[in-house]
């Protein structure tokens, strides 16, 4: 079942496909150069919209927590990615730790752990889930709704070490964002690999950073295919010192929303779209859909407050925003409106899903809390190109584009994290 587009099947999104199937060779080759020079981050999913006169990134994701959704035929693909990966990080590695998030209480969220457990598993490593909540004292078992059991150990830590009681691993691997900040327990490590880096993490890691990355590799892939970075690259600003609580900085966020939306108009009108603009407003970091705004005019700011972006997961709190370019979603199943979301591990895009949901709108956060969002695993591989189908028709070319933006995004993480990295050598 593949979510068909509303739109009509003429206009850019068809023009892009049709270059970005012309250009396959130049832009794998280009792929393979960049991973050359750069590293990719562990793993990553990155949340699409296809709005079908733009398909753009709208969040990456370097800790994600939805390989659950992920169907059985595209577990071989995950696999051999874990083990490129694995390779490239520790040949000889035997035991796997993976760091869980502090809130486990999520069914979804322990079987996500469980088909991560299960892909390392089949890669050849032995594998268990730690836990670096101070409150978890004594390993918790948990049943799952379809009877599998998952258990979720207290880590240990020794001087130059951290695993669990009786399990030394190579490598730890963070499924935890940190965005309470990176604990001591994870500080120090130096003998076994920390995978993604804390520096990763939210305390650290900032969107408008991302985007900046994201904004300078779409402008290169633009000019490598010969397309407007706008058509996969979404506007945005940023507004730091705000406080939401006394309203001190609003006038850099009424400011900057204003400017952006005159951007898009311009944009809109240069292209023939009759859609009306919007900007998204959300915490600069952060991440579970939380501290998000949808923002049609300026007034809207006003009218329906900003108290909603005050707060982001574990109840920190929001002094800087970025304000970012909306992109509708065209995608829909039935009535239900659908956003894709790629799976990566490694370099290799290993799947996707699409969000799907029945209740919100086209221009709305589809991942927000308290949204029953609907997975639905990929029709196709995001590998298997079909040349000469006519654009917007193929479904497996479709499937194609959104695993090149998938890679582009996770190639701006890379420089990202590079730029951010605390214990990068600087040459002057």
């Amino acid at each position: 079942m593949v979510p068909h587009l509303v739109t009509a099947l003429t206009g850019p999104i068809n023009e892009l496909e049709q270059r970005v199937l012309e250009s396959m060779p130049a832009i794998e080759r280009w792929f393979r150069l960049e991973w050359m020079e750069h590293t990719p981050p562990f793993y990553t999913s990155v949340d699409l919209r296809n709005a079908g006169f733009k398909l753009a990134p709208v969040d990456t994701n370097l800790f994600p927590g939805g390989w659950n959704n992920l169907t059985p035929e595209m577990l071989p693909l995950a696999v051999q990615a874990a083990m490129a990966a694995i390779e490239k990080i520790c040949p000889d590695a035997r035991n796997l730790l993976v760091i869980a998030e502090n809130d486990t209480r999520s069914t979804f969220y322990l079987a996500n752990l469980l088909q991560l457990k299960r892909i390392f598993h089949m890669a050849g490593l032995n594998v268990r889930i730690g836990s670096i909540d101070p409150e978890l004292k004594e390993p918790r078992t948990v049943t799952l709704p379809m009877g599998d059991k998952i258990t979720i150990e207290p880590v240990a830590r020794s001087r130059r070490r951290m695993g669990l009681k009786d399990f030394d691993p190579c490598t730890i691997l963070l499924n935890n964002d940190l965005s309470t900040g990176t604990p001591g327990i994870l500080e120090d490590i130096h003998e076994q690999y920390l995978l993604p880096p804390p520096h990763a993490g939210w305390s650290v890691r900032r969107k408008s950073n991302h985007f900046k990355s994201y904004e300078d590799v779409s402008k290169r892939f633009g000019k490598l295919i010969g397309i407007d970075p706008w058509l996969i690259n979404p506007m945005f600003n940023i507004c730091g010192e705000i406080d939401f609580n006394d309203g001190a900085g609003m006038d850099c966020l009424t400011t900057n929303v204003d400017a952006l939306l005159t951007k898009v108009r311009k944009k809109y009108k240069e292209y023939g779209i009759n859609e009306k603009p919007f900007v998204v407003v959300k915490a600069d970091n952060g991440t579970q859909g939380m501290g998000i705004m949808t923002v049609r005019d300026v007034k809207d700011l006003e009218q329906v407050g900003t108290k909603k972006l005050a707060v982001t997961k574990d109840g920190q709190e929001v002094h800087q925003v970025i304000i970012q370019e909306g992109v509708l979603t065209a995608e829909r199943i039935n009535d239900a409106v659908a956003e894709p979301v790629v799976y990566m591990m490694d370099r290799y895009v290993v799947g996707g899903f699409y969000r799907i949901h029945a209740e919100r709108g086209t221009d709305e956060n589809l991942n927000a809390p308290g949204s029953r969002f609907v997975p639905l695993a990929f029709a196709e591989s995001t590998r298997l190109p079909q040349p000469g189908e006519r654009p917007g028709a193929s479904a497996p070319n479709r499937f194609y584009m959104y695993g090149v933006i998938g890679r582009l995004a996770m190639l701006a993480a890379s420089y990202e994290l590079e730029a951010t990295d605390p214990e990068a050598e600087t040459y002057d």
